[in-house]
């Protein structure tokens, strides 16, 4: 059995696992949570009635979080030439063709995001295994696979996101930092919820979203009211 630290048995104590909170009592009451020694995230939980088996019912798509994320994003961009130029332009932590394709191949997952042009993803999909089981792999859905490689690094930095539905229904999502403000956490987390409730696919009937949590690292989930 899991023994939990006694600052997590303290922030435990007020919650009533019965009653779900709103979104803003469930941020207030967090922000009241004792944090750790180092700035740790604030994460939403959602399970979704979807069946993962079916393709029109793979939940997947991007958020600009208001107030970003907290952390600093290292991206990856593959391309060749002009886009090259603008990719370091726009302070990309990697620029690279082939040679950081083979970099990536050879074990080298330095980076947060991954963006490409869209000449680049023949030869980038050599890296759907290595890539796509960490979420890192580009494209056309999210916004990673453009032309305009400017712009998107510029989205990331801004405090873009992307969600995606795993097998088992669930979506798991950073919307920022312990030290944010109530206000801070509530804006990113609205948005989240507001985006995840657009995405619902057409062939869904009924109840979407079946629940929310929201979590500060290293303290006790907070049901919310769907």
């Amino acid at each position: 059995m899991k023994t939990r630290s006694k600052r997590y048995k303290e922030s435990e104590k007020p919650l009533d696992r019965s009653r779900p909170l709103t979104l803003k009592d469930a941020v207030g009451l967090l922000k009241k949570f004792n944090p750790p020694k180092f700035d740790g995230s604030v994460d939403l939980h959602f399970n979704l009635n979807v069946d993962t088996k079916k393709s029109d019912q793979m939940v997947r798509g991007t958020v600009v979080l208001p107030h970003g994320t907290g952390k600093k994003v290292r991206v990856a961009v593959f391309c060749r030439g002009e886009h090259e130029k603008e990719a370091r332009e726009a302070k990309a932590d990697l620029v690279g063709a082939n040679e950081l394709i083979e970099k990536v191949a050879a074990g080298f997952l330095g980076f947060d995001c991954a963006i490409a042009t869209p000449e680049m993803m023949k030869d980038l999909s050599k890296l759907g295994k290595i890539l796509g089981p960490r979420g890192l792999m580009p494209s056309p859905k999210t916004g990673t696979v453009t032309n305009d490689i400017g712009k998107a690094i510029e989205d990331v930095r801004k405090g873009k996101v992307e969600f995606r539905v795993d097998k088992q229904g669930g979506i798991h999502l950073s919307i920022g930092k312990v030290s944010f403000s109530e206000e801070q956490i509530l804006d990113n987390a609205s948005r989240v919820v507001e985006a995840i409730a657009e995405s619902k696919p057409a062939s869904i009937k009924g109840k979407f979203v079946r629940s929310i949590a929201i979590s500060a690292c290293m303290n006790p989930g907070i049901k919310l009211a769907v």
